[in-house]
């Protein structure tokens, strides 16, 4: 597929944002590549939804967030940018909705989450970086009962009648169901309906308190409310900074998140 001079340069900006130097191919080295580190550079995080501030879902307005003034975002953003990323890469991809199933306290779950289905070297892949638990790392091979191993976590996909495919985790010896979406394709003005409504319902979850997270090289760092959680393999430092300046300083020491 071939691009102009200025989306080559925005694509190249935004591969510095996530710390790629090379020139991105359409290849699966590079689509394993660019979702690991999206997930290593670019928070989940919600805060503007917390500080009432308007979302926007347009890529030029995504753009300016993620790349530019270095924020992050949910699903509906992180989701939407990466994949105009791979699309104006090379990549063929295709955005679907899902429901979100874990930790679900009333299911069946809403439709609102945002996934990525991405075709390349004749297979096909779901890729996902708007997650703000823990997710796959890389990009998962859509293929009904395979088990696909990625460091200490083990997913793998089903096929649901009702609910199409359906994402699980393996924890210990049983399986927990993620997420679960089928295959109309979904267009971006789709997406903004349910986006507006978890930006603004009383009872979205979105609205509750700061939910930011992001992986590390050994583990995962995470906010829930004013709580800090760093995880790694030496175990977990809890702490809630203790004044508004210092919960400020450290979503900008773990998170590179300058909050004005």
């Amino acid at each position: 597929m071939g691009t102009s001079q200025a989306d080559q340069l925005l694509v190249q900006r935004y591969l510095a944002r996530i710390g790629c130097t090379e020139h991105a191919q359409p290849t699966l080295h590079w689509l394993k590549t660019l979702q690991t580190q999206h997930l290593l550079t670019v928070p989940y995080e919600n805060l503007d939804i917390i500080r009432a501030v308007s979302l926007s879902l347009e890529i030029g307005d995504l753009y300016d967030k993620i790349v530019i003034r270095r924020r992050g975002g949910y699903c509906f953003e992180l989701n939407a940018l990466f994949g105009w990323l791979l699309e104006t890469i090379g990549f063929r991809v295709t955005s679907h909705f899902a429901r979100f199933w874990r930790d679900e306290p009333d299911p069946p779950p809403k439709r609102r989450h945002h996934v990525l289905k991405v075709e390349v070297d004749g297979e096909v892949y779901l890729c996902d970086v708007g997650v703000g638990g823990v997710i796959a790392r890389q990009p998962l091979r859509l293929v009904e009962g395979l088990e696909q191993v990625q460091g200490t976590e083990t997913y793998r996909f089903t096929r649901d009648e009702q609910w199409g495919w359906m994402l699980a985790e393996k924890k210990g010896d049983m399986w927990r169901d993620l997420y679960s979406f089928t295959e109309e394709r979904q267009l971006p003005k789709d997406f903004l309906m349910v986006s507006y409504w978890c930006e603004h319902a009383p009872d979205s979850i979105f609205r509750q308190g700061a939910m930011v997270s992001l992986l590390t090289p050994d583990g995962r760092y995470t906010v829930s409310g004013e709580e800090f959680h760093l995880f790694s393999t030496q175990g977990v430092q809890v702490f809630r900074p203790p004044s508004k300046e210092a919960y400020h300083a450290a979503l900008a020491q773990y998170f590179g998140l300058k909050i004005v």
